[in-house]
């Protein structure tokens, strides 16, 4: 034993990275033991619903996945064959898994998919928001956007993630606690924001669209990948040598918020006997005429012109407030005035958290809104951007990746409408 701390003693360098080297060995494959008792715990879970007898003239629940391979950065197919795959065929459904090949790929099957009884997002935002656009983009969609849509969240950004679930830094209790709430049916109604342009068809967001220099230096964050966590400061940096102040002009009209409509669904009262429905027929018959019926009040439009640094039209989302009785998006308008260093600390956590905002940001309250752009602008046709979510009442979604741009030289209308 003598010898043994000898010569520890004398090789002391090599002692010390052979520690590090077993410290750090031992906490990956404790991790790796953690994530296996989870996966564990939830295939039990699942496998209670599994075990239920459904009667004869039942049929087994059907669901859909929509699977895309290609999000964070390809690991999306290990992460649910490994996490998610297990739990829904234990719970008894008949899964069937689409892998989309492209880019709007899941949008096109969503227009030529039969019924099912769920529908499953495995991806990121833009796998999320290509769905709910196909499925209120179909000529069925007050039926067929009945059917709930899950969402298990594999992509590198989320960012309704962390209003549906519990914040959790481990990956594999986010996916496993995200698809026992669809075993479950757990469901939460969500606002969709619908944007339209002039000619192309509509698209729908769970979270909203920004325009702006925050927007366009946070896309640009990845092309200086090479400097590390430095990154995000670097596109920021970058952005203020081009052009400072940078601003941008629109007009935009809106319309203030409006009164939710009831989400269940109205009883119907039972049909009056013969003898009341005959006395309430005399007493319409006999009665007065009424006055002319008053006009409804026109929508109330408000026009406002604006130089702003950034805008964004987001839902209520992030913010879930299912008490509320009115519907309204943010309409939020930054100061073109922020300092180039504040431009910079604030767009990096901005990347992080798009909800923040500088000091001075206006916001409105719109349930419908028309945006204008100025001539020989350049306009994002892609939105920077659930337990399961109710197409009825909101889902939309969010795209990743790079962006596409629309260069016009006319006049642009952008029309947004919370649905």
């Amino acid at each position: 034993m003598t010898v043994f701390f000898k010569t520890l003693r004398n090789h002391w360098k090599k002692t010390t990275a052979g520690i590090c080297l077993l410290t750090w060995g031992g906490h990956w494959v404790y991790g790796k033991h953690c994530d296996n008792l989870l996966r564990r715990a939830a295939c039990q879970e699942a496998q209670v619903f599994g075990n239920q007898l459904i009667p004869p003239n039942a049929q087994v629940k059907k669901a859909t996945v929509f699977l895309n391979p290609a999000a964070c950065k390809g690991k999306a197919r290990t992460l649910f064959e490994k996490n998610a795959a297990p739990i829904l065929h234990l719970s008894g459904m008949d899964v069937t898994i689409v892998k989309t090949d492209y880019e709007g790929q899941a949008k096109k099957l969503l227009e030529l998919m039969e019924n099912t009884d769920v529908i499953i997002v495995a991806g990121g935002d833009g796998t999320l928001q290509e769905v709910i656009t196909g499925v209120l983009r179909r000529e069925d969609e007050a039926t067929f956007s009945k059917i709930p849509i899950g969402f298990i969240p594999l992509g590198q950004t989320s960012s309704l993630s962390q209003t549906l679930f519990a914040e959790s830094g481990n990956k594999v209790q986010h996916i496993t606690d995200a698809t026992l709430a669809i075993v479950k049916g757990e469901t939460v109604p969500l606002d969709v924001l619908q944007i339209k342009g002039e000619k192309e068809q509509p698209v729908f967001a769970l979270t909203g669209l920004r325009w702006g220099s925050f927007r366009d230096a946070g896309v640009s964050v990845s092309r200086y990948w090479y400097l590390g966590p430095l990154k995000t400061k670097a596109a920021h940096f970058f952005s203020t040598l081009k052009e400072w102040p940078q601003t941008h002009q629109a007009s935009i009209s809106y319309t203030g918020p409006t009164e939710r409509p009831p989400s269940g669904e109205e009883e119907t009262p039972p049909r009056p006997s013969l003898y009341r429905r005959i006395l309430r027929r005399l007493a319409s018959y006999w009665a007065q005429p009424q006055g002319a019926l008053q006009e409804v009040n026109p929508e109330v439009w408000k026009e406002v012109q604006l130089s702003t640094l950034e805008l964004s039209i987001t839902t209520r989302n992030s913010q879930l407030d299912l008490a509320s009785k009115e519907d309204f998006m943010n309409i939020c308008m930054e100061p073109n005035t922020v300092s180039k260093g504040d431009f910079i600390t604030i767009g990096s956590k901005k990347v992080r958290d798009p909800k923040l905002h500088v000091e001075g940001t206006e916001c409105l309250q719109a349930s419908r809104c028309t945006l204008l752009l100025p001539e020989f602008t350049c306009l994002p046709l892609k939105l920077k951007q659930s337990r399961e979510s109710d197409p009825r009442i909101t889902p939309g979604v969010t795209t990743t990746g790079p962006s596409m741009w629309l260069c016009t030289a006319i006049t642009e209308v952008l029309e947004s409408t919370l649905r």
